[in-house]
């Protein structure tokens, strides 16, 4: 089959050899490709090749997931509608109680998990997900999306999944006991308000603890803000006495918080956040959650639309080899940009 590099997958086989325009044979037949392998034929100027179907895994241990079109995701809107607003509900019955009802979290979340075995495209999903307002529903269900794949990715069963998308949609309930002026403040919060703040682990804690016989979910919602190196809160834990579901927790209540739009900032760009959270898994972060997150979430990015930061939009076409979180983008236009190459310039927003 001949088709354009651009559209060639890591994981497909050469059916015969590729030549430059000079005659020198830049890959030979049999080839399985590799990122690196792809970037060489475009280096080299080569348009087409003839490929095998793909059955082989990828640079990342597996073979990246087709990106799942937008419109096949209509369907998962009304399940996060209720689940967000489940959340909300569950806040003011916390608040007013300090309890909530348990039955409607696995009423609400159940239906979510039995959808997500069918996306496979994370990126498209989250991203659709982060259209509301209310940054701390929409985070409550994101943080517990993420934490259920991040779960399944490290090898945990399904009902351990679960377990821990259920623990990571629950994770932040003792903000509803937080002052809602505190909460939403938009400039930086003062020593007592942050005080404040981080006493959310320890009444999302006693909250779970009120409201359901689910000891890990409680754990996760108190241990959720510790760090590996001991500098988190409440209790300043290290690596050893933090509960591996709340080090998953952890790892996508970064990535989602930093990827949202919050009353005190903006949102980052998602390569860029991913990159930042690499650097936290030396010490901060649990190395192995975090890196297993990174390594899953790069694929979705290929075929995704972006705006540089010089104005000009294209698609991502393969993730660099030398840089992955500086990919290499095609043009609308229909030329190439090396962001490992052309430091001067950065993705500023990727789209569905």
């Amino acid at each position: 089959m001949r088709v354009h590099v651009t559209d060639a997958q890591p994981g497909d086989c050469l059916q015969s050899d590729a030549y430059n325009d000079n005659g020198v044979p830049v890959l030979t037949k049999g080839t399985t490709l590799r990122h690196e392998d792809i970037s060489k034929l475009l280096m080299h100027n080569i348009e087409y090749i003839d490929i095998e179907s793909s059955a082989s895994k990828s640079l990342y241990g597996f073979a990246p997931d087709k990106p799942v079109p937008a419109e096949s995701l209509a369907h998962v809107v009304p399940l996060f509608t209720d689940a967000i607003d489940g959340v909300e509900a569950m806040f003011l019955s916390a608040s007013a109680s300090g309890q909530f009802n348990s039955h409607r979290v696995d009423e609400l979340f159940g239906p979510i998990v039995n959808e997500l075995a069918n996306q496979k495209d994370v990126v498209s999903m989250l991203l659709m997900l982060d259209q509301g307002d209310e940054y701390t529903y929409n985070h409550s269900l994101e943080v517990g999306v993420l934490s259920y794949y991040i779960a399944l990715w490290l090898g945990y069963s399904q009902e351990e999944a679960y377990a821990a998308g259920k623990a990571g949609y629950l994770h932040d309930i003792g903000k509803c006991m937080i002052p809602a002026h505190i909460l939403n403040k938009p400039s930086k919060l003062t020593e007592e308000e942050f005080r404040e703040v981080k006493k959310h682990t320890q009444y999302g804690y006693d909250i779970i603890q009120s409201s359901t016989t689910d000891e890990v979910s409680a754990i996760v919602a108190l241990q959720h803000h510790e760090r590996e190196n001991g500098t988190g809160y409440p209790h300043g834990l290290f690596k050893e006495d933090i509960h591996p579901f709340a080090q998953i927790t952890a790892v996508a209540d970064v990535y989602s918080a930093m990827t949202s739009n919050r009353v005190y900032q903006s949102k980052q760009e998602l390569l860029a956040v991913l990159r930042e959270m690499h650097s936290m898994s030396f010490g901060h972060l649990d190395p192995v959650a975090t890196q297993t997150f990174i390594r899953h979430m790069l694929p979705n990015f290929i075929k995704k639309k972006v705006l540089l930061t010089n104005g000009r939009t294209g698609t991502i076409i393969l993730n660099n080899p030398v840089d992955y979180f500086r990919p290499l983008i095609k043009m609308d236009e229909g030329y190439f940009i090396d962001l490992a190459k052309e430091r001067e310039l950065a993705i500023e927003e990727v789209y569905i």
